[in-house]
Order: C-alpha cells, then structure tokens, then sequence
C-alpha cells in the first residue's frame, strides 16, 4: 500500500468481464491517475481562492467545488483500500505513508507559521495545521476497513454515524474528529465500489446529463451563499458550532452527502480513461497537497492578494490558472524524485525483523510405479500441476 494518493489499482477479480470497467491485469488504470489529478487541481484551486476579497460569485463558485472536490478524492481513496487487511506489513506501509508524513510536514508548516506570520505558533500533533488533517484521518479510515467489510450495510451506517457526529460538539476538537465521521461516508462508499460503477459514470449519456446538473449545481450554489454559511461545505463543525438547530446538522449531513454523489459523478463521467499527458502527474498528487499549501499561504502572508487587481474578475482568473500550474509543477515526477524521502520513507532501520520460521520441511519425491509410468492421462496431470 504505497503513499495515500498515489496508490496502484486493485487486482481486477476473475470475475470481472472484459467490458465492466475493470483495470487492466498488467498496469495502472490511467482513469484513476487522471481523477486523481483533476482532483488536486480543484484542491488547489479552492484554497487559492479563500484570500480572495469576498464576491458573491467567487464565494459560489467556491461553495460548489467544496460539495464534491474532497469527496471524490476520500471515495478514489476507498476504491483503493478494498484489500487492505491488517498485516504487520501493510501496517508498517500505513505508518509511513502517513504518519510520518504528518509528522515531518506538521513540523515544517509550524516553523513556516512561526516564520511568516505568529512567532509564538504552538506545535501540536493533535491539532493537525490546515490542510494536514487528511493524513490521520486516512489514517484512521483504513484501520477501520475490516470492519466495514464486516458489518451490514456499511454505507447507511456510516452515514448514521456521521449524522450523529453534527449534532456532537465534543467531535470538534482533537485530530478534527468532526471531519473525520463527516467525510466516513464516502471512504466506505468507495469500499463498496466495483469498477463496474466507474464504467457506468462514464457512459455517454451520463456526461451528457452532467452539463446541465452541473449548471443547476452553479445556479443552486449562487442562491445559497447569502442565505447559508459555507463553513457546512468544510465538514468540521457542528450544528451547535454553527449556531443552528441540531436538527438541521443530520438534514444537512444526508443532503450534502446525496448532493456530492451526483456532483461527483457528473465529475468523473468527463475523466479521461486513457492514457494523457496528465496521467504521470496523477500517480504524484500527494506531494501537490502537501505541498501547495506552503505556496497558498506564503503568498497570502506576504500581502500578495492586498492589490485592487485581485478583486476584479481578472484577478480571480490569474488566481485559479496559478494555482493549477502551481500544483502542476508540484506533482511532476522531478518534484517526487527530489521529495520521495521526505514523502514515501521506507525506514526500515525502525522496523523489527519478522522472527525466524523453521525451515521447511523436505519430503522425498514419490517412487515411480510402472502403472502411473505407463498411463498418459497421469503425466499431463503432473505437468499441468507443476505449470
């Protein structure tokens, strides 16, 4: 299980037909990589945008990408843990990819905090810095994976859950439990996934449909914005922390739930499935979400959006084409070349050596007997159970 968003494809089952969708048996499906990318970009994108001064255009805009730009990402995420079991060795290869990650970056964006803008930043394992949250919290989804290959109806459970959790202040705090039962659902929706649903999203007539929900998906996200905060879009705060009705914190569970499937759907039915020129920068996304971030707030601390120009509509295109070049860049394979040490550690200095099995036992090979020598049908039997 190599690094979180750069993860290989699930073995194809035998029974997957040739026409369902399945990833090829001798490769990377290309459709995930290009997702995966597309993704980022969006990430990217979204964050450049909050220190822009406050439109109501760019604010909708911004609400719509958060519906389902982060939930496409956690369902990629859980199509990809599907066969994570809890071996000492895919444990190790969790610690590494994100533990130590979280760690290493935690340290490098307080010392960055510290530099640009409060001295007096505390650091804080518990309280993960921004845009770090989703490290533990994969973390912790995947730990969580044999049980929702257990228990019935994993979705409609998880989506229990993460409707109690709103109506739950004390998820809050630590880790950003919140977030991490708020953003479940999908996690164990993309268990539940086959590839069979990935060809179906990408049928004609589902990109054709796509175009027009994506214009109501606009049109609904402009009318929302005066009337709705968008902090219900970021997945971190209860009902009680946004000052509403408790029972407004599961409503809005299940609608923001049911608006990211069809949203992330429309998503993905325009995904190319073959290989492009953005399908190596897919395999890298990782170190674009780390990274980007350092990029995003040194600009924003260094007075960079403080210019009329940026609050023109000018400006917020020269904002969004930026920061998909700048993620860009920050996920191509030179980028992952120069950071692999920092970002995918193998140390297996800290790792205990498996004990020492006993070695196994030798069994003399059979004596031949002249009835098998002499029957055909017994030598194609051994031959075909050596191959």
């Amino acid at each position: 299980m190599p690094s979180p968003l750069t993860s290989k494809p699930p073995r194809p089952t035998a029974a997957a037909s040739p026409g369902s969708g399945a990833p090829p048996a001798a490769g990377r499906d290309h459709f995930f990589d290009n997702a995966k990318y597309l993704a980022i970009v969006l990430v990217a994108v979204g964050h450049a945008w909050e220190p822009l001064p406050p439109g109501r255009l760019v604010e909708a805009a911004y609400t719509f990408v958060y519906t389902f730009h982060m939930p496409v990402f956690i369902l990629i995420a859980g199509y990809f843990s599907r066969n994570f079991e809890l071996r000492p060795d895919r444990v190790w290869k969790l610690v590494t990819s994100l533990l130590v990650p979280y760690v290493l970056f935690e340290c490098l964006y307080t010392v960055f905090q510290r530099a640009l803008r409060d001295p007096d930043y505390s650091l804080s394992l518990l309280s993960p810095y921004w845009l770090l949250w989703f490290l533990p919290a994969l973390f912790f989804w995947r730990l969580s994976t044999p049980l929702w290959q257990t228990v019935r109806a994993p979705v409609a459970v998880s989506l229990a859950i993460a409707a109690l959790a709103t109506v739950s202040p004390a998820a809050d705090g630590t880790l950003q439990v919140q977030r991490i039962l708020q953003f479940l659902p999908f996690y164990v929706l993309g268990l539940r996934l086959g590839p069979q649903h990935f060809a179906w999203v990408r049928r004609p007539w589902v990109r054709v449909a796509s175009v027009p929900v994506f214009a109501a998906g606009m049109l609904l996200a402009y009318w929302l914005v005066p009337r709705t905060s968008t902090s219900w879009f970021f997945r971190k705060n209860s009902a009680q922390e946004l000052e509403a009705s408790q029972w407004t914190g599961p409503v809005a569970t299940v609608a923001l739930f049911a608006a990211a499937l069809v949203l992330g759907a429309c998503f993905l039915s325009w995904v190319p499935k073959g290989r492009t020129w953005m399908t190596a920068l897919g395999a890298c996304t990782l170190y674009g979400y780390l990274l980007h971030g350092f990029v995003v707030r040194g600009l924003f601390y260094e007075g960079f959006y403080d210019g009329p120009f940026f609050d023109t509509t000018g400006g917020t295109v020269v904002v969004t084409l930026g920061a998909a070049v700048m993620v860009t860049l920050l996920c191509t394979p030179p980028v992952r070349s120069l950071l692999r040490p920092l970002l995918e550690p193998r140390m297996e200095w800290a790792r205990q050596k498996p004990p020492a099995g006993p070695p196994p036992a030798s069994t003399p090979p059979p004596a031949s007997t002249p009835s098998s020598a002499s029957t055909p049908s017994s030598g194609a039997a051994a031959a075909s159970g050596a191959a």
